[in-house]
């Protein structure tokens, strides 16, 4: 029987086969797992916003600009989701010199460290059930391949932020 990875090698050809159209699906599997397990636990930020508050955990100090480039968002929608965040009182901006110019620096508040704890600890569960259903080891694969594969297509992509 005949799986989808082993289709007729003449049947590669099309997008629907490729690494590019796995790789999309499973973003829009995860996107909608993060949603409903964010609605379901009643956080009150939507999911790109935490992923930018466990974004400034991981990356203190970190300007606008920078921060753009890791969620791959341009700076006009960086700055809309800080100011949303600001205006719940999770992050602060602060401006400071980068390479002798004026840059804003994004921090989290003391709210937004313990609010960004808070809703890890409740998704937590939720990101371990998923995860149990594959071995460390394959997951640990899968992240380096896909941070490979992101290098790649970094270096061939024009991207303006």
């Amino acid at each position: 029987m005949k799986t989808a990875y082993s289709k007729d090698i003449s049947l590669k050809n099309h997008f629907t086969d490729s690494i590019f159209y796995e790789i999309e699906l499973t973003a829009k599997y995860c996107k909608m797992l993060g949603s409903q397990v964010f609605e379901k636990l009643k956080v009150d930020i939507p999911v790109e916003e935490f992923g930018i508050l466990d974004t400034l955990i991981c990356n203190p100090d970190i300007c606008q600009r920078d921060l753009a480039k890791i969620i791959l968002r341009d700076r006009a929608n960086t700055g809309k989701l800080l100011e949303s965040l600001e205006r719940k009182g999770l992050v602060y901006r602060e401006l400071a010199i980068k390479n002798n110019r004026p840059v804003k620096i994004a921090r989290l508040t003391e709210y937004g460290l313990k609010k960004t704890k808070e809703i890890t600890n409740l998704i937590r569960p939720h990101m371990e059930e998923v995860r149990e259903k594959v071995t460390i080891k394959d997951l640990d694969k899968v992240i380096v391949l896909l941070k490979q594969f992101r290098e790649v297509l970094g270096e061939t992509l024009e991207i303006q932020i």
